[in-house]
């Protein structure tokens, strides 16, 4: 076998983007031995007659072996294209299958060529999945052990298939997940617009265009020149879901049905968590989980699975063996190719019985940003933490100063009028920090605040300013509130994204309060903007709000 047809660190072979691991020292990995053999369209009926479509790759051997099913509604024949999308993600099956593991890629409903209606995350959807690892237990080239990869979209099919709990369902690996498809659509009631309909939009263009494109001459030579070495190289620090944002700037699709109808229904019909989004929550599922599970996800997703990441250890964690893995910018690559390593210890140790380290040590391994630092912890947040605390000054200071107030103007949604001398977004900073300090957890601000407009939105954003004024998005928090009784002060508690930052001495902290994050000049972290809400307002934030911050002791 040709070191170059096998993807990997050894010599020769094609290197993977991203980091491989999370720090943890690793034994008796699997190693390279055998060919791939392709068997593309298989059709997997499920429970209600309904085709699905699945590609599978295998070892050039006659010996069963386990698998790894990766399902998504992006399409299945692109997935070792090599394109940097953020579409492509269900691992690289070069790495996969040389070392003793079938790799199924299959379509959802609606999509890649699968019968039936595109309905996301519903419990057909879910059960489909469930069907999905049960057909490739019984298949004659699997040994009945079935593991399920992919990150993003890939990862939340995995949590769904964790909450039907199918029988020969034996380890899961979703990196980069959202267990509840409401808080990826609405951020605290605002509506992640640019993301969701360039998102749909896209999914629905790969779903209308014939499978068979997806393999024709033209898409082969492309994907020959995507993986070229060197071209490869310069996709390590693209992220897919970031540049999905920007789609929507060139992609000229029109929506139609099913789409459009389902467009109405994440964005128009459902706009508060109701049973439409319920019925699609798979956090309640997942209580009593024993499958073993492997979170993780990069830092600087914020608006989209970091949430979530944390969501779903929480509800694992008191009865499913469980690891968390968290990195830095640029630790999740398009195409998916970080912690192959990481992955296969965690597989092999589930699927093949094989003693290599991954369950070793505190359960929790983080990059600490601002350093190359992986800190461990026992628990999700670290218990070993205090609070630093600054209020919201009046001459937008973060410090200790509690009299007066700010106020900034928000303009609302297609309102053209003229700012009333005011600014439209506030920010406070630190002096320049004298000694350095670590943050992880989750920051909270305590806002004593009153809007002139029956509602308004809420954005927060926490950045690193460095002495040059580089400034670094580290999270953010949003949250729609209303007005009260006019002309008062109510306290809002807007918590922001769980992260983790060493923030150095000589940098400032900042915190940027707006309503709007379509203007220009207006943070939007990772590109992400909402749809601006409500009508015109003049708000006020008193400098007896606080800002406060878990730090490492």
């Amino acid at each position: 076998m040709r070191a170059d047809a096998v993807a990997g660190d050894g010599p020769g072979q094609r290197r993977l983007n991203g980091p491989q691991t999370t720090g943890r020292s690793f034994r008796n990995l699997s190693r390279p031995e055998h060919r791939i053999r392709l068997t593309p369209d298989q059709n997997v009926v499920v429970r209600d007659g309904t085709v699905l479509q699945a590609d599978v790759f295998t070892p050039d051997i006659n010996t069963p072996v386990p698998a790894l099913l990766a399902v998504s509604c992006y399409p299945r024949q692109i997935q070792n294209s090599g394109a940097p999308l953020g579409f492509v993600e269900a691992g690289a099956t070069d790495f996969w299958v040389p070392r003793g593991y079938a790799h199924v890629i299959a379509n959802t409903r609606g999509t890649g060529g699968s019968q039936g209606r595109f309905n996301w995350l519903d419990e057909t959807e879910r059960q489909d999945v469930a069907d999905l690892v049960e057909w490739t237990a019984a298949q004659h080239w699997c040994d009945g052990r079935v593991g399920m990869i992919g990150i993003s979209y890939f990862a939340m099919t995995q949590l769904a298939a964790a909450v039907e709990r199918p029988e020969h369902l034996r380890a899961i690996f979703p990196v980069a997940t959202t267990v509840d498809p409401y808080e990826a659509v609405w951020h605290g009631d605002l509506l992640s617009e640019s993301f969701v309909v360039a998102w749909l939009a896209g999914v629905a263009a790969m779903a209308e265009r014939d499978p068979g494109d997806y393999r024709s001459w033209p898409v082969e030579q492309a994907s020959k020149l995507l993986r070229l070495p060197r071209l490869h190289r310069h996709f390590e620090d693209l992220n897919g879901e970031a540049a999905l944002t920007l789609i929507r700037k060139v992609m000229k699709t029109e929506l139609k049905q099913p789409w459009l109808d389902l467009l109405n229904e994440m964005t128009l019909i459902h706009q508060t968590k109701d049973e439409w989004w319920a019925s699609r929550d798979m956090l309640p599922g997942l209580a009593g989980c024993t499958i073993p599970t492997y979170l993780g996800c990069d830092w600087e997703n914020v608006p989209l699975h970091l949430p979530s990441t944390f969501r779903t250890w929480e509800a694992l964690s008191p009865t499913a063996p469980v690891r968390m893995g968290m990195l830095g910018a640029g630790g999740l690559t398009w195409p998916w190719e970080s912690l192959h390593t990481e992955a296969l210890a965690w597989f092999d140790h589930w699927l093949k019985d094989r003693d290599t380290g991954i369950m070793d040590g505190p359960p929790v391994r983080y990059l600490l940003p601002g350093t190359e630092e992986f800190l461990t912890s026992p628990q999700w947040p670290p218990p070993d933490t205090s609070e630093l605390s600054w209020q919201l000054s009046a001459d937008g200071v973060l410090a200790h100063s509690t009299e007066g107030e700010r106020r900034y103007w928000h303009r609302g949604r297609g309102v053209s009028q003229q700012a009333p001398g005011l600014p439209d977004l506030l920010q406070y900073d630190t002096a320049p920090l004298a000694e350095p300090f670590d943050f992880v957890g989750t920051a909270t601000a305590a806002l004593e605040a009153g809007i002139t407009a029956p509602e308004v939105s809420w954005i927060l954003t926490l950045q690193d300013v460095a002495p040059d004024g580089t400034t670094t998005d580290v999270t953010a928090g949003w949250a729609r509130i209303a007005r009260g009784e006019p002309g008062s002060l109510h306290t809002h508690e807007v918590s922001l994204v769980p992260n983790a930052r060493r923030f150095v001495r000589g940098h400032r902290l900042r915190l940027v309060i707006a309503s709007d994050d379509t203007s220009d000049g207006h943070p939007a972290i990772m590109g992400f903007r909402h749809r601006c809400t409500g009508d015109p307002s003049i708000n006020r934030v008193s400098a007896t709000s606080t800002l406060s911050l878990p730090v490492l002791t």
